[in-house]
């Protein structure tokens, strides 16, 4: 616009040049001053030259002109290339930041066609694996990317095309997560913007994936804080911990308790302190050494409103200072009982008649009571001196007190080697003086030795005396024909005679060496079919009753030889046993006994026993049971600590006895001829877990593992379910009885052709040889040196259990070598199927 209007300026000055002396000459020709210089010019040549002077003055003004606006638009063209440059870097800036994750933006601009920025494939990798098609970035792209349904889940797709619909509508912005096809993670976002619709569809796999392991770690720490928590909670002694500035930050309720506040909280917030200012400043100062446990310091300090004694101990952690306050008071009463006790030991041995020395690690007497200095007759000062114990014998060696030795220096040897030793030694010494001590050196758990000299020479003498009587009683003894026994107070045989060995077809060499009247009974009982004499026979002479008397029965032997026993009671605590041979007299009344009465008697009475006790005793006791829980679980009240715990032990009292009534009643069934299976197709594995469940309790007490291994395949087999859960709970009782704590119980479950093997193994004490053969038996418990209890039956049971199922039990065991308990139950078909084929698979 300036260029033209600057064109059309110089024009007209140009015709106003070349006009002004055409129109002086047509006005009245040159003046008289220009007429002499004009004077031989044509009118012609005038225009001319005005023509030309205005074309130059024209064309100098236009390219002036144009120098100047060719300044300006370069100017201008240099801007716009500069903001060009800046365009282009934002819009590579744009592109490299959406291209910088899998998203693509989407615009709307009124109902116009969409505007899709970014990979337009970007839900081909969305989509289910048997939908995927090859995408183009072109149109049929974009109309696949909005099609939500072809690579979203039916419900999300329908939650965001309600929601893209609301936002191209009214604007309503929106935010949501979904989920593809292919499983992945998508975030869509909508707003609006300057008058469009813009959606953002971003994937969010990965950042989902780091959300779920950061909130899995932060759940798991939630749950160990709270553990810790809880743990320290349970802990009966005060634990704290305080900031590096020493405030209280966290305390356990037993802390809360000792300073008497309502709970932690309340401790916390009004900064009650357990030890005074005094005991904190020392334990300030306690010097903390790298890479160990701080010493522990013995306080005082006010708990619950009393004085106690506190061993505190504190650690200085990152985050400041945890520590714990155990209460010793108690042990320093004990301690000063124990140092009471000990001066009051002391004092009693030195009124002992039998010497006593004591010497310590390093062989030196610590101390001796009065009867050591009168054995010995040693100088007091040379013992107050704490000589050596190589000391002492050199100089009881030189008054000629000890026994005469050939080589005194092995001998003195080997009586210091007790210090060595393990186990005590007894060790006779015979004096010059004629005198016999027995004496018994002991080795101290902490070092050293204490030597016990007992003088035995007049109990020597005793015994010669009392070997003769002996001898004598034993030679009359002899000469009878019958069978005689005598038992001293201990139980222990002390004479038997000749006809007493034949008879009962035992070893001299056996009854030599005074066995106990329980071995007796063992050796003789298999000669006798009748068990239950025996029992009166044990316990007339081994009966602790005031008033002692005599007592008979009628052995039957398995020859045929009828003997009556007597039992008569002997000064001090003995008994003699006599034995009769009555065989004629006996047949002739056992012909006249109405055995058939007998029979009929014990038949009826199992079976009223069968049909009664489940109502006379089960009824009973299951009232205690359900009356004790109802009192256990504080229905009707609160109970105290000590009726807790009276509540608890009627409860597992009552459940040992109800365990005991059904175990007697089951064996009455079975007895009885009343006891019938509940065949069906049970679940080998979930069988065996159920009865494992069942003695949970007992092996979390007794810290015994469980090992179950049983197949997945395993199958089903056609049997009372309900029994062979009570054998295998029997087994797993008596395996866990006889197991020691740390140990482990196996059960193994396997096919083996046409039967099931089920079997309980442990690693207990065993069984012994002579015992092994009687465990099956009714009232056998061979519980001794055990904490097992039990009255006998449950191998019984199981053994009754399995032969109804036509199977059979196997067992193997050693001493010290653990139990092996084998079920074989044959597996039968159910009459309902073809086979326990199908049924296992």
């Amino acid at each position: 616009m300036g260029l033209e209007r600057a064109a059309r300026v110089l024009s007209r000055v140009g015709v106003l040049v070349v006009a002004a002396p055409v129109v002086a000459l047509a006005e009245g020709g040159p003046s008289i001053e220009a007429r002499p210089m004009l004077g031989a010019m044509h009118t012609h040549n005038v225009a001319g030259l005005a023509v030309i002077l205005g074309l130059i003055l024209f064309a100098t003004i236009l390219s002036l002109v144009y120098l100047r606006e060719r300044v300006g638009w370069m100017r201008k063209e240099r801007v716009f290339q500069d903001e060009l440059a800046q365009l282009r870097g934002a819009h590579d800036r744009a592109e490299m930041l959406l291209h910088s994750e899998r998203q693509v933006l989407v615009s709307w601009a009124g109902r116009g066609e969409p505007s899709i920025v970014g990979d337009a494939s970007f839900a081909q990798d969305l989509r289910d694996l048997r939908h995927q098609e090859a995408w183009s970035p072109d149109a049929r792209g974009s109309r696949h990317l909005l099609t939500f349904g072809t690579w979203l889940t039916p419900q999300d797709a329908q939650l965001l095309e309600a929601a893209v619909a609301t936002l191209r509508e009214r604007g309503t912005g929106f935010r949501m997560n979904l989920r593809s096809l292919a499983g992945r993670f998508i975030e869509a976002q909508g707003q609006a913007v300057g008058g469009r619709a813009l959606l953002r569809l971003r994937e969010t796999t990965e950042e989902r994936r780091e959300l779920i392991e950061l909130r899995h770690r932060l759940d798991e720490a939630k749950r160990g804080f709270a553990a810790l928590a809880g743990l320290l909670d349970a802990l009966p002694q005060p634990v704290w911990h305080r900031t590096p500035d020493g405030a209280l930050a966290f305390v356990n309720n037993a802390y809360a308790a000792a300073v008497e506040a309502p709970n932690r909280e309340a401790a916390l917030s009004h900064g009650l302190e357990l030890l005074d200012r005094g005991a904190r400043e020392q334990i300030a100062r306690q010097p903390r050494r790298h890479g160990l446990a701080p010493q522990p310091l013995r306080l005082s300090a006010v708990v619950a409103g009393a004085r106690r004694t506190l061993d505190v101990s504190e650690s200085t952690l990152e985050t400041g200072r945890v520590g714990i306050a155990v209460d010793v008071s108690e042990l320093e009463s004990v301690r000063a009982d124990l140092q009471r006790q000990m001066d009051a030991n002391v004092r009693t041995l030195d009124q002992l008649p039998t010497a006593v020395a004591m010497f310590d690690a390093r062989q030196r007497l610590i101390f001796h009571n009065a009867a050591y200095q009168r054995l010995w007759d040693l100088d007091p000062a040379f013992l107050e001196g704490r000589p050596l114990d190589g000391e002492i014998l050199d100089r009881l060696r030189a008054a000629r007190k000890l026994p005469e030795q050939a080589d005194f220096r092995s001998w003195k040897a080997d009586v210091l080697a007790a210090y060595r030793a393990v186990e005590p030694t007894d060790t006779p010494w015979y004096l010059p003086d004629g005198r016999t001590l027995r004496v018994v050196a002991d080795p101290n758990p902490q070092g050293g030795l204490t030597y016990l000299y007992h003088d035995v020479s007049e109990s020597m003498k005793l015994a010669s005396r009392y070997d003769a009587l002996m001898k004598e009683q034993a030679e009359t003894l002899e000469a009878l024909k019958e069978p005689v026994a005598v038992f001293g107070a201990d139980g222990r045989l002390t004479v038997a005679n000749r006809a007493f060995a034949v008879t009962w077809r035992l070893d001299p060499a056996t009854l030599a060496g005074k066995p106990h009247v329980d071995a007796v009974i063992a050796a003789c009982r298999t000669m006798t079919p009748d068990q239950s004499p025996w029992a009166g026979i044990r316990q007339s002479i081994t009966g602790l009753s005031e008033t002692r008397s005599g007592h008979a029965c009628r052995l039957d032997i398995n020859d045929g030889t009828v003997l009556d026993c007597s039992s008569q009671p002997l000064p001090l605590g003995a008994t003699l046993l006599t034995f009769i041979d009555v065989t004629a007299s006996a047949n002739v009344e056992r012909a006249l006994t109405e055995k058939n009465d007998a029979l009929e008697r014990a038949s009826q009475l199992r079976d009223t026993f069968v049909h009664h006790v489940s109502y006379e005793l089960r009824s009973p006791l299951t009232n205690i049971i359900g009356f004790t829980q109802l009192l256990g679980d504080e229905t009707v009240g609160a109970l105290n600590e000590r009726q807790r715990e009276y509540s608890e032990h009627i409860m597992r009292s009552s459940a040992a006895l109800l365990v005991i009534i059904n175990d007697i009643l089951d064996l009455a069934s079975i007895d009885a001829g009343s006891l019938e299976l509940q065949r069906e197709t049970i679940d080998v594995r979930s069988t065996v877990e159920a009865a494992a469940r069942g003695i949970e309790d007992r092996l979390a007490e007794s810290d015994i593992g469980l090992d179950l291994d049983v197949p997945e395949d395993i199958g089903s087999v056609f049997a009372d379910g309900k029994r062979v859960r009570q054998i295998l709970f029997n087994l797993l009782s008596n395996a866990v009885g006889f197991s020691e704590p740390g140990q482990q119980v196996r059960v193994e479950a396997r096919r083996e052709g046409t039967a099931l093997r089920l079997t309980v193994i442990d690693r207990g004490r065993g069984i012994a040889p002579e015992v092994i053969d009687r465990v099956f038996d009714r009232f056998e418990s061979n519980t001794l040196g055990t904490k097992h209890r039990g009255v006998g039956l449950g191998l019984s049971i199981v053994r009754s259990f399995v032969e109804l199922h036509g199977g059979r039990v196997e067992i193997h065991s050693a001493p010290g070598a653990g139990t092996r308990v084998t079920c074989l139950f044959p597996v039968e078909t159910p009459p309902d199927n073809g086979g326990l084929a199908e049924a296992a698979e």
